[in-house]
């Protein structure tokens, strides 16, 4: 059985575990090599996939969103969180009007303008965004489909794995799957631009709960490495040991544009460290 296990975030519903291992041990690799560290052997990743999930049946062509889609409080509210994150990392961005009253079309389109104008969501079309934050939002609502995410993340663990690495919303199903298995293997975890420690969107909505106002941590874990780039706005709150406690080990890194690529925070010093250590 594979010693790392790695957890994908959202818009892969139309790849595969086998696609993803294809680009993300290459990155690894570059990652521990930075760190100084041997190389892993191909066998010693495993890619758990969940995108299937959210992949839509027996439709001719995809689903078209809007800002007129965005009709859920909850995405909405998450949507507002991204645009003025944008606005105070990325200069160009105009904000939201904080006198406005009410979130109305408007609002949300102006929002989803903003964030195309950043570098972040450069080059990602609009409803491709909005399908994001949907498919956020079916993990949270949707109970058997969180079940069946979690349960993926626990089938790929194995006797031998040491390190599990939750990216984006994987960072979530990972979390999850780990707090329901206390006598799983794994004894570090490594979150990747995780959007783990935003309030009352994420993470008041965790299975389980917060306990007065701190996440659980994981049984069995012995170290949490929490990594994000500076300039990531899905990792809202970049320092996870305030939600989780001090213990969390929180490292900023530089991703360049693609600062919430799954590949390029793979490929840092930061990562090699971790996943070294773990080893």
């Amino acid at each position: 059985m594979a010693r790392i296990v790695a957890v994908h975030g959202i818009g892969n519903q139309y790849g595969g575990e086998y696609q993803l291992r294809k680009n993300w041990l290459p990155a690894l690799q570059d990652g521990l090599a930075r760190a100084g560290a041997d190389p892993i052997d191909e066998a010693d990743l495993r890619c758990a996939f969940y995108g299937d999930l959210f992949r839509p049946g027996g439709k001719a062509l995809d689903t078209f969103y809007d800002a007129s889609d965005l009709d859920d409080e909850w995405e909405q509210e998450l949507l507002l969180a991204w645009w003025k994150e944008a606005a105070h990392l990325y200069p160009l961005v105009s904000g939201p009007d904080t006198g406005g009253k009410g979130i109305g079309w408007s609002v949300l389109q102006s929002a989803l303008d903003g964030l195309s104008q950043s570098s972040f969501f450069a080059g990602l079309a609009e409803t491709a965004l909005i399908g994001d934050l949907k498919q956020v939002r079916r993990y949270l609502r949707e109970p058997d489909l969180r079940s069946t995410a979690r349960q993926r993340v626990l089938a790929a663990l194995g006797p031998d794995t040491n390190v599990v690495i939750g990216h984006s919303l994987g960072s979530v199903v990972a979390y999850e799957a780990l707090c329901a298995a206390p006598e799983q293997p794994a004894r570090t975890f490594i979150t990747l631009g995780s959007p783990l420690g935003i309030r009352h969107l994420i993470f008041d909505q965790l299975d389980p709960a917060p306990n007065e106002g701190l996440g659980r941590w994981p049984e069995g874990l012995s170290r949490w490495v929490n990594i994000a780039a500076a300039d990531d706005i899905v990792a809202l709150e970049k320092n996870l040991n305030s939600r989780f406690g001090a213990t969390v080990i929180d490292q900023l890194v530089d991703n360049g544009a693609r600062v919430h690529d799954a590949v390029r925070y793979l490929c840092t010093r930061e990562v090699g460290d971790a996943v070294a250590s773990g080893l």
